[in-house]
């Protein structure tokens, strides 16, 4: 008879983990305590219009897709794309008439760069050359591999492999080496608050986010990101799995250090492996009641960790379609964008902000009624812990306002306060309420040095058998693509511990497609 796993949680990494050990013929169950699958990867809809709440940037689509692959599926039937070009435009506030178009055709690149720095052209190929060498090391030796024990990142030969990827410089000192031009090194280094910590503090490795756009494309799903959501929901349920949705886990059930259920209601359900995909913070202080479970992750240790900033979000429902606006990805930044990075991790009401508008609609018109467009606005905030001011609707209307009047100046926003017909909001609240994010930080634990690689949480839980985590607390971190990885290595660790079949992560034998064509 096959073992049964319950796996807590649907988010993202928690469906992806379903979908693999239900394929490699587990009986897997899923218990989630919204009514939707995909976590913070979810949908908002509102008077006939649609958004995506949480991500809408789709990058390495080729990990979104080997999902689909490895049960034999075609991709496209569940989750067809088309790659974007020009990626997305950039304005700064003070020069809101010369927009800079970021697109992966080189030729297109190169005269972007040219036009705004010169002389930073060639730095910018040393850069893109310097971080795709670091890129490979990263792929080959530590994005896909677990760390579960010391002697796993402490040997000769890996240890060489990461003092190679120069892990002590930060972002924005690494862009600096290659470039001088502020503006430029703003637009390309920006990136890593997509996993939710600031260029200035940010280990240099995280610079491959704009790597891989550059050279690998950003894409579309049709339907938006929510249709990932879907198509895996569908896949998991094809392959015999069962999903319970309105179904909040109270406790992981532990006997003997050993994980054999959970508890919902006060009863127990009994599981041969427990699979959590709850925010690994809020897990170990709430759901791992088992105090010598937790290991070094007691309360205290999880209240003194690092965590990433947090989202304000704004859907707007608009009365017209934005004909002259001619980008699904749109980011405007704050001439004094150090300041305001500075701003969102020290905990103050921003004064300087930039933010980011995301128009679906522009690439799917099912999204929003006949001739009408829906804006996506996101800007990066404190969170809930950091900021020294509340989350209530005098700061939502402060932010609102901030956001719209400094949109009034992009062209083709000009009226756009006027257009508003319908509108909705996710604060930092909402991230730690719906989607248990511990202190509403949307992107969990801080992806700094401290807190990377076989510093970060594991799959495999250190102090319990038969207990894993997955998501973008744990190792290799925040983003879609990488907590697709994150499932990947959740599932292989449990089939290794169940079936006594090691993977060999040095050797590189595990199938690379998922991060390189």
């Amino acid at each position: 008879m096959s073992k049964k796993v319950i796996v807590v949680g649907a988010g993202v990494a928690g469906l992806a983990s379903a979908i693999r050990l239900q394929h490699a013929g587990y009986e897997v169950e899923l218990y989630e305590k919204g009514s939707t699958p995909g976590g913070k990867m979810n949908q908002i809809k509102q008077d006939g219009y649609t958004f995506d709440l949480g991500p809408s940037i789709v990058m390495m689509p080729e990990l979104y897709r080997e999902l689909f692959e490895l049960c034999g599926r075609d991709p496209d039937d569940y989750i067809p794309m088309e790659k974007l070009d020009p990626i997305y435009r950039a304005y700064f506030t003070d020069i809101p008439d010369q927009p800079f178009d970021i697109s992966t055709d080189l030729i297109q690149m190169t005269k972007t760069i040219e036009s705004l720095s010169e002389e930073d052209t060639e730095g910018f190929f040393q850069y893109l050359h310097e971080i795709y060498r670091r890129f490979v090391i990263a792929k080959q030796h530590i994005l896909q591999r677990p760390f579960r024990k010391r002697t796993d990142f402490y040997n000769f030969p890996l240890l060489t492999k990461v003092l190679q990827m120069k892990p002590y410089d930060t972002a924005d000192t690494f862009m600096g080496r290659f470039i001088k031009n502020e503006r430029l090194k703003q637009l390309i280094s920006f990136q890593t608050l997509y996993i939710g910590i600031s260029p200035l503090k940010s280990p240099s490795f995280y610079t491959m986010i704009p790597m891989i756009q550059f050279l690998y494309g950003v894409w579309f799903i049709k339907g938006g990101m929510y249709t990932m959501a879907l198509g895996m929901e569908r896949l998991f349920k094809e392959l015999g799995g069962t999903i319970h949705y309105g179904k909040a886990v109270e406790e992981i059930s532990i006997q003997n250090r050993k994980a054999d259920g959970i508890i919902i209601d006060g009863k127990k359900i009994p599981a041969d492996y427990v699979v959590c995909n709850a925010d690994f913070p809020y897990a170990m202080k709430h759901l791992v009641k088992d105090k010598a479970s937790k290991g070094r992750f007691t309360d205290k240790k999880i209240d003194s960790m690092n965590y990433s900033c947090s989202c304000f979000l704004m859907y707007l429902g608009m009365n017209r379609k934005y004909e002259e606006v001619d980008h699904v990805h749109t980011f405007i930044f704050n001439e004094k964008l150090n300041q305001n990075l500075e701003d969102i991790f020290d905990g103050k009401k921003l004064t300087n902000a930039s933010f980011y508008v995301y128009i679906a609609s522009k690439k799917d018109p099912s999204l929003a009624p006949e001739g009408k467009d829906g804006l996506y606005i996101l800007m990066p905030v404190s969170n809930i812990a950091t900021a020294d001011y509340t989350w209530d609707e005098e700061t939502i209307s402060y932010y609102r306002n901030y956001i719209l009047n400094e949109l009034k100046n992009i062209p083709g926003f000009e009226n756009v306060e006027e257009e508003i017909v319908t509108e909705t909001y996710t604060t930092p609240l909402d991230f730690e309420s719906k989607f248990n994010a511990y202190r509403g930080a949307t992107f969990g634990l801080q992806p700094t040095l401290d807190q990377s690689n076989h510093k970060r949480p594991q799959s495999k839980a250190s102090h319990c058998e038969n207990l894993y985590f997955t998501g973008s607390s744990t190792h290799p971190g925040a983003g879609v693509p990488i907590v697709l990885l994150s499932a990947r290595i959740t599932a292989q660790e449990l089939i290794q511990d169940d079936t006594g079949h090691v993977y060999d992560y040095s050797s590189n034998i595990q199938p690379q497609r998922g991060l390189s064509h």
